[in-house]
């Protein structure tokens, strides 16, 4: 390899970090698909058994902007990242935890979720944008509830 090549996967890492967490952030301050669309390639997926599959940046946008009428607060505490990149292409795999507030019918009840997110990224013109985001729920629990017995992981 390079050292080209060396430093191109350097930048391209940081830059896919930077896109999670620029993600992560708009997120927790009420999922505005106008700012987290454009994260995403025009025929990006996102996936979740628990939240649904969206298809295309209009469905994202869409699925982003109902979702904050039932996620009313959210700290999305990313970790554990590994990122593999491959020239314009990308993989990537994080951790979430998340204390929130959701909304069960008229109630606000504070909730532990921890997930998984694994991840393809696309670089276009010189932007890194996701490609796919696929979300597993390990638990999403009440906050004064156990999670034991709840958990699941990817299969």
């Amino acid at each position: 390899m390079t050292l080209e090549d060396r430093i191109d996967r350097l930048e391209s890492t940081e830059a896919i970090k930077r896109l999670k967490h620029v993600y992560m952030n708009w997120c927790d301050l009420g999922y505005p698909p106008a700012h987290l669309g454009p994260l995403f390639e025009t025929e990006a997926v996102w996936t979740s058994a628990v939240f649904g599959t969206h298809r295309g940046r209009a469905e994202i946008e869409a699925f982003f902007g109902g979702i904050s009428a039932q996620i009313t607060f959210a700290a999305h505490l990313a970790m554990n990242f590994v990122i593999d990149v491959n020239g314009d292409e990308a993989t990537g795999k994080w951790r979430i935890l998340m204390p929130c507030t959701m909304m069960e019918g008229d109630e606000k009840v504070a909730r532990w979720i921890l997930g998984d997110y694994d991840e393809l990224y696309v670089r276009k013109n010189g932007v890194w944008l996701f490609r796919k985001i696929d979300f597993v729920v390990n638990f999403n629990v009440p906050a004064l509830e156990s999670w034991a017995g709840r958990e699941s992981v990817r299969a």
